[in-house]
This record gives structure tokens, C-alpha cells and sequence, in this order.
């Protein structure tokens, strides 16, 4: 499995876990990684993957899969990753979420 698709799996389950409009911190997603990933992947701790995961998230974001919101409020589509400073939270947009 790459990294992409490990972080991937991750963010996937965890996203999938918490019901709109609940959210989740992109530590969360590195958290939840196995030291037997860390290995495959090249790391050696969940702050290591901090900008993988955050770059990820803002993939899926531009792709319409998810929200980025900071301070409770849903980053418009005009800003990017570089543009902003401080955390963030992530959840699946509304016709993403799981049943």
C-alpha cells in the first residue's frame, strides 16, 4: 500500500465514523496510524505526517469530498492550504456523508 493510499484509508474510515456535521482534526488521521504503516510509509511519528494529511484533505477538498472549516466555519473555495494559518477540522460535505 503507497502512503497516499494508507492516509487515504484513514481519513476515509474516520470520516466515515462521524455523522455531518461532526468533524475531524487532521492529528486524529495521523494519530491512527500503525507503527507497521509508519514503516511503509517512512516515518517515524504522527507529526511527520502532519502536511501529508493536511495536503490530502485539501485534495479531497478541491474534489468536492469534503469541508474544511476552521473556527467553525467552512473555508471558501477561493482560499488555499498556503492561506491559511492556524487548525483546521475536516468533514465529509453533506452529499458525501455516510447512512
Amino acid at each position: 500500500m503507497s502512503s497516499d493510499e494508507i492516509i487515504r484509508s484513514h481519513l476515509d474510515r474516520l470520516l466515515s465514523a462521524r455523522a455531518f456535521p461532526r468533524t475531524i482534526c487532521p492529528s486524529e488521521v495521523a494519530r491512527s496510524v500503525s507503527q507497521e504503516e509508519h514503516v511503509t510509509i517512512g516515518s517515524e511519528s504522527w507529526r511527520e505526517l502532519m502536511p501529508h494529511v493536511q495536503e490530502m484533505a485539501w485534495a479531497m477538498r478541491d474534489r468536492d469530498e469534503v469541508e474544511i472549516l476552521q473556527h467553525g466555519e467552512v473555508i471558501r473555495h477561493d482560499l488555499q492550504r498556503e492561506d491559511i494559518r492556524g487548525p483546521i477540522r475536516i468533514r465529509r460535505i453533506r452529499s458525501h456523508r455516510q447512512d
